[in-house]
């Protein structure tokens, strides 16, 4: 009875076990593939993030270096510099 149901579903229980061994046990199984697809497409995000981030810094760099009067607008605002004759007042709000 036995050798008679595996005779009949032969091809079906080996495809079965070659898709349960792809899917779960071989080293390129699907779930280790979909992590690894998940990791890569974070990476894509953070790439044109940091691209971006880029060249938007490459433009105010243009901009302060092009004119004096940019960079000591800067250099006031982010390291809080002053002239000799000037006070400066911080607020904390």
């Amino acid at each position: 009875m036995l050798k008679n149901i595996w005779i009949k579903y032969r091809y079906w229980a080996i495809l079965g076990f070659v898709v349960i061994w792809m899917l779960i046990f071989d080293s390129n199984n699907m779930i280790d593939l979909y992590k690894i697809r998940h990791e890569i497409n974070d990476l894509e995000d953070k790439r044109t993030y940091y691209i971006k981030e880029i060249t938007d810094l490459r433009k105010e760099e243009n901009e302060l270096f092009s004119n004096t009067r940019n960079l000591e607008k800067f250099a006031r605002e982010k390291y809080l510099m002053k002239k000799d004759n000037e006070d400066l007042f911080i607020i904390i709000e």
